[in-house]
């Protein structure tokens, strides 16, 4: 197989400053991998379809079904991946579980990712409701 010419170095070289630099700055194993996994359970579109309704208000299982016009099966499968990942938070109301995002950190990085998806469609990034459960919550 060919190798992509414009994607490798076509001369050798080493830049032993910035390799020793970049070096000594890398996360650790540990975090990279925890890192992996946030993103990974952030890498579904229904997953995202459910951030996406809590980055506006908290809300029960049974209005985020309405919302997304899903099953409580199916809402309540993904709500347990982005539990276990610390993505949302739960509490229980009576008979009612209430779910919000997390901690801030997380509206960031959605808002960021419609801001980086809409960029580059050329499109200006209008979010009609900011993460403001989460940060009145904090």
């Amino acid at each position: 197989m060919a190798e992509n010419r414009s994607e490798i170095c076509l001369e050798q070289c080493f830049h032993p400053e910035t390799v020793e630099k970049v070096s000594g700055s890398m996360a650790s194993r540990e975090d990279l991998l925890a890192v992996a996994e946030l993103f990974k359970a952030l890498g579904d579109g229904s997953r995202m379809s459910i951030l996406n309704a809590l980055l506006c208000s908290e809300l029960c299982v049974c209005d985020l079904t309405m919302i997304l016009k899903m099953t409580q099966s199916a809402v309540s499968h993904q709500l347990r991946v982005l539990r276990g990942a610390k993505i949302v938070k739960s509490r229980k109301e009576g008979k009612n579980v209430y779910y919000s995002l997390d901690d801030p950190h997380i509206a960031m990085l959605i808002e960021t990712g419609f801001e980086h998806v809409r960029e580059e469609r050329g499109g200006r990034c209008v979010t009609s409701c900011k993460a403001q459960t989460v940060r009145s919550q904090s």
